[in-house]
């Protein structure tokens, strides 16, 4: 198993998304690349993430880049649908360049790259989120997201 971190705006539909996706064995929701080991206040530059581990041999980053543009406004700086702020930015965070590499021509090869303001950058930190959290949209079906219904069932 492999992990990278990906955000997409609201961490609740990013991680009801992902976990359906082919080839992803866990997912946790959580924070990364903040300025703190707390997410006390205003959470100090974390960005809301989905902690992702995934089999390589059955979806690659590419693939997990695909996936993640089918949920984001990818020229949307620190704005997913109604969520507002720094801490809805998009990206992908690793501690393995490779994923990084993966990441970026990923990015590098489309037509729009120039327009594109998705993260990707070496992990730093991470923290998990509250259990309240995780699976939260699991346990709250009707709670907002700025992933359609439709999305949200597409792998399932």
């Amino acid at each position: 198993m492999e992990v990278v971190y990906i955000a997409g705006g609201c961490l609740w539909g990013v991680q009801a998304f992902i976990k359906t996706l082919p080839g992803v064995e866990f997912t946790e929701a959580g924070r990364a690349n903040g300025t703190s080991h707390s997410l006390d206040g205003d959470y100090d530059g974390y960005a809301e993430c989905v902690k992702t581990e995934f089999d390589p041999s059955v979806v690659t980053i590419r693939q997990l880049m695909d996936h993640l543009f089918e949920i984001i406004d990818p020229y949307s700086l620190n704005k997913q649908g109604e969520d507002v702020g720094e801490k809805y930015r998009t990206g992908v965070y690793s501690k393995d360049p490779e994923h990084l590499e993966e990441a970026k021509a990923f990015l590098s090869e489309r037509d729009d790259y120039d327009r594109i303001v998705v993260e990707v950058l070496p992990l730093t930190n991470y923290v998990k989120s509250a259990e309240e959290h995780q699976d939260r949209l699991d346990r709250c079906p009707n709670d907002y997201c700025h992933i359609s219904q439709e999305l949200l069932s597409r792998y399932k």
